[in-house]
């Protein structure tokens, strides 16, 4: 499985991150440094390599191009008796970040890596370096991969459009709903930024009919994204906060309606810290009491967690729920729901 959202084979590029992003969850899995021979055995792509050889050119890539970037693979002895060879890892307490601040077109290059990671590497050959590492009996570091969690996602056929007119700083025009209404409108906008808030993606920028900031939530875009002018037309001002500005402005958005998950232990840590209240159903699933302001966007994020979570109240969040995940079926060729 690759991180591709259409058809075809993967591009160079997507190999590349995909091969990236698994050596980098295998070295902050493991307790202790691992050889160059069990990497290779537990990055699915290095297993593919034509040869010793040719394995150990990539491995030697790769590792550059992590340092470069600023990620702290180390190099350590394995035992301590012997100084055969080295072991490599990647302490979990050296890779957490400081808050850091990104220019808009560095946070739509960002946004664009963590879907990478979100839609590819966990559902496929990530996933299947976990299940190595585990048969294998490699220690895991348990702090390292915290709140990293298997979702089913759907991917906003508006995503590539607008992600490309943030980078680009390209006016666009879509057609647009909001929730509470049943049918869209058009939106002319200067586009902004591209944010991920609450597992969701949404698009900052200027709407020029209305001559002010808004805040878009790409799953409520519908038909085509349209390019209305060329490249580098508008600026996006200086003091553009865009984690702030959805944080505002998206969460204006309407009044909270209550709601009552059913959790499956271990699952939907993200759903637990919001909760008002979580008590233990039996020793399977939790029962958590939450609120959501928006129905559609609040059941794609449930969707998302599959069978881990079920919504027990209110109806037509179970309904909206069902929708989004007899989509998700039908997309991927599964038939009836």
């Amino acid at each position: 499985m690759s991180s591709q959202s259409g058809g075809g084979a993967p591009s160079a590029a997507q190999v590349k991150t995909e091969r990236l992003l698994n050596l980098v969850l295998v070295l902050l899995y493991a307790r202790r440094p691992l050889a160059k021979a069990q990497i290779r055995q537990l990055v699915p792509q290095y297993g593919q390599s034509a040869s010793t050889e040719a394995f150990e050119r990539m491995f030697e890539r790769d590792k550059d191009e992590l340092r470069e970037l600023g990620i702290p693979l180390v190099t350590e002895d394995i035992d301590v008796l012997w100084d055969d060879e080295p072991g490599y890892r990647i302490h979990q307490r050296d890779y957490a970040l400081p808050d850091i601040a990104f220019e808009p077109d560095e946070l739509a290059v960002l946004g664009l890596a963590s879907r990478t990671w979100a839609q590819a590497s966990l559902a496929g050959p990530a996933a299947q370096a976990l299940r190595k590492l585990r048969a294998a009996g490699v220690e895991r570091d348990t702090d390292a991969l915290i709140g990293i969690e298997p979702r089913l996602r759907t991917a906003e056929p508006a995503f590539d459009a607008v992600k490309d007119a943030v980078v680009r700083r390209v006016p666009l025009t879509f057609t647009y709903r909001r929730p509470e209404a049943t049918e869209g409108s058009e939106r002319r906008v200067q586009p902004w930024s591209l944010v991920s808030w609450h597992g969701r993606w949404y698009l900052n920028a200027f709407d020029e009919d209305r001559q002010a900031p808004r805040v878009f939530r790409l799953s409520r875009v519908s038909g085509p994204v349209r390019a209305t002018g060329r490249p580098g037309s508008f600026e996006v001002p200086a003091d553009h906060e865009p984690r702030v500005m959805v944080g505002t402005l998206a969460a204006a958005g309407g009044q909270p309606s209550p709601a009552v998950l059913r959790v499956r232990h271990g699952a939907g840590h993200a759903l637990r810290r919001r909760a008002r209240t979580v008590g233990d159903v039996d020793d399977t699933w939790s029962l958590l009491d939450l609120d959501y302001a928006d129905l559609w966007a609040f059941a794609e994020e449930v969707a998302g967690y599959g069978a881990d979570v079920v919504v027990e109240q209110p109806a037509e969040l179970v309904d909206a729920v069902v929708e989004r995940l007899a989509g998700a079926v039908a997309a991927h060729g599964g038939g009836e729901a």
